[in-house]
């Protein structure tokens, strides 16, 4: 595995050794001492799945408060994803902005999103599925969302969603919460 730092402290594009050969593949999706010698924490209590049944479905912008804020690692195991880490911690010198990576079954790339940064992707093939490690169970207390398509963000999608649930187009604004 190797660990690239993007420009939002905390997170980290992970690009995972994927052998493949005439069976498939196997590979390690997470190493808890790898994480730590490169400074995250990967000491996850609940793992989740996604599966987008087709092109264009959007999930975000997703993430919990405190008391239960979390890290997430996200994983593509299947198909492609557009995935993207919002800044949202209020004195970050990046607040705000965001960075983004495309995942796939076979790149190999994950995402690690730090706290108080929103989570969000938009898939660019059918039956996209993915993988997330949390440090911090489901809390819906705790749960939090921001439009995916607020001005405030400038996310530059790389194609219009086509699937959205309602909850994520209900989503307030941010300019909405301050």
């Amino acid at each position: 595995m190797t660990f690239e730092k993007m420009a939002i402290d905390g997170c980290c594009l992970i690009k995972r050794n994927i052998p493949w050969d005439n069976r498939g593949c196997f590979s390690r999706l997470a190493d808890v001492e790898e994480f730590k010698t490169n400074g995250l924490n990967g000491e996850f209590v609940q793992i989740s799945f996604s599966k987008n049944y087709r092109k264009g479905t959007l999930r975000g912008m997703h993430m919990q408060a405190e008391p239960s804020a979390e890290e997430k690692f996200v994983c593509c195991v299947e198909g492609e994803v557009y995935d993207v880490c919002l800044d949202l911690r209020k004195d970050s010198p990046t607040y705000l902005n965001y960075c983004s990576a495309v995942l796939s079954g076979e790149n190999g790339q994950a995402f690690y999103i730090p706290k108080g940064c929103a989570h969000g992707f938009v898939s660019l093939k059918d039956n996209s599925q993915l993988i997330y490690f949390m440090t911090s169970a489901y809390d819906p207390k705790s749960e939090r969302g921001y439009r995916w398509n607020d001005p405030a963000f400038s996310i530059e999608w790389p194609l219009h969603p086509s699937v959205i649930s309602p909850k994520d187009n209900a989503w307030s604004l941010i300019g909405d919460k301050r």
